[in-house]
């Protein structure tokens, strides 16, 4: 079954039917799902999604875009609930997004905190999951200069080169792949996905984010991922089945799930 490493089902956007969706995705193949957090209140939502449904892992972080008013005292959360809760599976959405930033000064403050909780999940022994957009060379150096493969962790909805992917697989970090590489201007991804063994693949969705054609606009959820499986079998070359047995091996090796 696929295992649908990036989530977002506490978004408002499933407030009509959340229950409803969850319940039904082993229907659709979905075995196993991790909710991403993007600030304290969004990973309070992960945890206790986590709690409620047995399939479902929580990640827990900020997103680089809610790191304006972030303090140790937020740290010390992360560090509590991280240690303490067995569903917690990684540190994420943590890294940079220069997209909206307006100021230099946004910049590094963005890099302090990705590199504060890259050492928040080294110490409690949990892999990341790292957000980068228009920011790839300061997300490789941070990634490096903190020794962030000593937890490794997951590129999620990789957006940059081919080789610059390889760089990451290399220190042993997973790439994100969604509904994305079904987009008629998803060459670059495409190209990442020839480039990299399908062992350093892992499938997301980013719902309800990024739907996969023909659904492009519309609210996307875990029972759309068979289309981004399909894609990649394409370009790989592989059966679906085979593109879904080791990237859900793959998703259990990165959050140290044992089946």
């Amino acid at each position: 079954m696929i295992f649908d490493t990036h989530a977002h089902y506490d978004d408002e956007a499933f407030d009509t039917d959340r229950e409803e969706i969850l319940s039904g995705l082993s229907s659709h193949n979905i075995g196993h799902v991790a909710n991403i957090g993007v600030d304290i209140p969004t990973s309070k939502d992960s945890l206790l999604l986590a709690k409620k449904y047995d399939f479902i892992y929580a990640v827990i972080g900020f997103h680089p875009s809610e790191t304006k008013q972030m303090s140790e005292d937020d740290i010390d959360w992360l560090t509590e609930h991280a240690s303490k809760e067995n569903k917690v599976v990684a540190i994420g959405e943590i890294g940079l997004d220069y997209h909206w930033s307006e100021s230099e000064e946004e910049n590094k403050n963005q890099q302090h905190w990705f590199a504060r909780q890259i050492a928040l999940a080294k110490e409690t022994g949990l892999p990341i999951v790292v957000h980068s957009r228009d920011a790839a060379q300061d997300t490789l150096n941070i990634i490096r200069e903190e020794n962030a493969a000593e937890c490794g962790g997951i590129i999620h909805c990789y957006s940059y080169s081919a080789e610059q992917a390889r760089q990451y697989v290399d220190m042993g970090f997973y790439i994100g792949v969604g509904g994305v590489i079904t987009f008629k201007n998803a060459r670059k991804l495409i190209e990442t996905v020839e480039a990299i063994p399908l062992t350093s693949i892992v499938l997301e969705t980013d719902c309800p984010y990024l739907a996969p054609e023909p659904h492009r606009g519309k609210r996307n959820d875990s029972s759309l991922l068979p289309l981004v499986a399909t894609k990649i079998s394409e370009i790989k070359g592989v059966s679906v089945d085979e593109i879904i047995r080791i990237t859900t091996e793959n998703a259990y090796n990165v959050y140290r799930i044992n089946k």
